[in-house]
Parts: C-alpha cells; structure tokens; sequence
C-alpha cells in the first residue's frame, strides 16, 4: 500500500528539484533572457512557481506565507520575471520557502480538508487539498516541459533528472542522424 500524501509530495518534490537543476550552468543572462515571443523567461518561471506555491498553499488555506516576493498587479505578468533587485539566488531562495510553507501546509492538513480558491469560480471554489496538490503538480509538470525544451535550445543540455536523463543512447552524431530522419519524414506532409 502506499501513501497518498507521500506518493503527491514525492512527486512535487521531484519537480521542484528538477526546475532548479535546469538553472544550473547557465549564466545570469541565460535565466533572464525571453526566449519566446511571450517573453518566457527560466528564472521568471521559477518566480511564478513560488507565488503559485504560496498563493495555493497558503492564502488559500487560510495560511498566509510570511514573506512573500512582491509582484506588481498593474505591470503585465510581473510575476513571469525577476527585476533587477531580484538576484537568481533571491528568487531560488524564495522558491525553497516556499516548499518549505508548502510542505508544512500539506503534512498538517487532512487531504480533504478544504480551500477557498476564489479564482476557480463559484462551483470549484472550495477543492480539498487533496485536488490543489495536483493542480500544483500538473502546474509546476507543465512549466518544467517548457524548461526541458527551453534548455536544451539554450546549450543542449537535455534530460528528465540529474541522474537518469531518459535519452536513447548516442552521441551527437546519432542524434542528428535521428533528427535528419524525422525532417526528412516530416517534408513528405509539405
């Protein structure tokens, strides 16, 4: 048998870890930089990632987070970015606490004990605990797919975890020749 609650913060916890070892390597520029259209930014990600921790494990349960990083409601998505305040070792600072709130937050409350997410509308306003672990799960999973592409864009460095990256074996040749077959697939649907 396994244990509910231990099974979802393994897996938030493995999450978590991973965004943060996507920084690793980069330069400041790197984590800063927009790489999309949208202005997508790998250190801007982990700071929305830390105010959705704190918004969904804290206000939410009516356990406010003790120092929250501030974010500006009158600049567009200023919680996608770090100012120039905002150091990288601020920001991962504030995502730790903000495990830290979270874990505490999930390991004291019953799964179905109950939030007040007024964002969610009048039907789905008050989920268990239980159903805003997962959407924190799938939500922080969702950000850290556009890390894996992001990253390997930046200096192709690829992989599912420190340990285990989840590749085929083979060196860069054979994953260019990989690539080349696909294209190659791909331009017979022109």
């Amino acid at each position: 048998m396994t244990d509910p609650r231990a099974d979802l913060l393994h897996y938030l916890r493995t999450a978590r870890e991973t965004v943060l070892w996507k920084l690793e390597g980069l330069s400041e520029y790197d984590v800063r930089r927009p790489l999309t259209p949208t202005g997508t930014n790998l250190l801007g990600v982990v700071k929305h990632l830390a105010i959705v921790e704190t918004g969904y494990f804290g206000e939410v349960f009516d356990r406010p987070f003790p120092d929250p990083l501030s974010y500006d409601d009158d600049e567009p998505d200023s919680d996608m970015w770090a100012t120039a305040d905002e150091s990288r070792e601020d920001v991962v600072a504030f995502y730790r606490r903000a495990w830290a709130h979270a874990d505490a937050t999930v390991e004291g409350l019953d799964l179905d004990a109950r939030a007040d997410v007024p964002w969610w509308g009048e039907e789905r306003r008050h989920p268990t605990l239980h159903l805003v672990l997962v959407h924190v799960i799938a939500e922080t999973n969702r950000h850290l797919g556009q890390f894996d592409v992001l990253r390997e864009q930046l200096d192709g460095e690829v992989g599912h975890r420190r340990e285990r990256d989840n590749m085929s074996p083979g060196d860069e040749a054979a994953r260019a020749g990989y690539r080349a077959r696909l294209e190659d697939l791909a331009r017979r649907f022109r």
